[in-house]
Parts: C-alpha cells; sequence; structure tokens
C-alpha cells in the first residue's frame, strides 16, 4: 500500500511540482492531497492540472480539533511543507508525530523562527556578510524551524550577491534535494 503525501503550500508551487513529478508513478508513496492557504495561489492550479485533490484552508480551519482528523480520514500518512506560511497547529505535530518535513531556506539555527522566510532570508544572510547559506530539511515540532535536521547543503554567497541571485542558488538547491530527502523519510516506514 502506497503512503500517501500531502503537501501544503501559500505560493507559486516550484517545489510541490517537483514533489509530485518525484513520486508520480512512485513504487511506495504518491502526492494525494495539495493544502493551500491561499486561494488563487500558482500551487492551486499545480493540483488542479496534476488532478491532485486541493484543500483550501484558513488559519482557523488549521487550527481546528477536527483538521488531524480530516487528513487522517483522507488516509494521509505524511505532511510535507513546501513554503507553507502559517504555523502548524500542535494538534497536527501530536497526529503525525515525526512524519510532517519542511524545507527552509536556510542554514538552521541560523536564519529561522517567525517572520523568516523567503526573501527576507535571504535579505538578512546577505545584509550578515555569511559566507554561504543554503536549504535545511527538517522535522516539524511546536516551535518555527526547529525540529530535527535531516539534511543540509550549502552555496556560496558571493559579494555580488542579492537576496534575488541568492534565492535562484537556494531554489536550485531545494529542487535538487528535496524530494529524495523526503523519499528517504518516507522509506524509514516501509
Amino acid at each position: 500500500m502506497k503512503k500517501k503525501i500531502a503537501i501544503f503550500a501559500s505560493g507559486a508551487g516550484s517545489n510541490a511540482r517537483k514533489l509530485i513529478d518525484h513520486f508520480r508513478d512512485h513504487a511506495f508513496a504518491s502526492v494525494s492531497l495539495v493544502v493551500c492557504n491561499k486561494p488563487g495561489a500558482g500551487v492551486t492550479q499545480i493540483a488542479a492540472t496534476e488532478d491532485i485533490e486541493l484543500l483550501l484552508i484558513d488559519r482557523l480551519s488549521l487550527q481546528s480539533e477536527d483538521f488531524p482528523k480530516k487528513l487522517k480520514e483522507k488516509g494521509i500518512d505524511f505532511i510535507v511543507l513546501a513554503g507553507f506560511l502559517l504555523k502548524i497547529p500542535v494538534s497536527l505535530v501530536e497526529t503525525f508525530p515525526g512524519h510532517i518535513v519542511n524545507i527552509h531556506p536556510a542554514l538552521l539555527p541560523k536564519y529561522g523562527g517567525k517572520g523568516m522566510y523567503g526573501q527576507y532570508v535571504h535579505e538578512a544572510v546577505i545584509a550578515a556578510k555569511e559566507a554561504e547559506s543554503g536549504i535545511t530539511i527538517h522535522l516539524v515540532d511546536e516551535q518555527y524551524d526547529h525540529g530535527a535536521t535531516l539534511f543540509q547543503a550549502t552555496c556560496a554567497v558571493s559579494a555580488s550577491d542579492t537576496p534575488e541571485s541568492l534565492a535562484q542558488k537556494v531554489h536550485f538547491l531545494e529542487h535538487q534535494h528535496f524530494a529524495p530527502v523526503v523519499e528517504k523519510l518516507i522509506l524509514r516506514e516501509i
């Protein structure tokens, strides 16, 4: 029986696209649900094009005690946060312990926490004159960007980098590593 993945995303969905492509016709896992909190976000069109069920939510429905039950009723085994900008409630962490994974566009524990996402992260890295940045793929717990690290990859930050050029380097790492790391996490259950 294939493990069912729910992708939570709030934006364009480039990481969601890579995950969907990776797990298409996969032997032991598939993306069966996309959860989004922004109607009209690019990821909603990806879900429609791929004929994957889309669940639009808001902050209140995410916090609802019924929400984890709804995911369990749909048979979801793993939750993958791919640019999802709402904090995951404790009830969801408790329902899916060790089964929620996030990708962060920096080398945690640096540049994590509330408000540290997307361009804000890249701006902070450049302002601090860091020599490198990268990605962190980690399990999700009750705190922002805090759970156990599964994988990190780095890229150099040059003096000429802008937040936009650094974002491109980080996106490359995300697209290269996220799906294979998720696959390894799921393999632990097989």
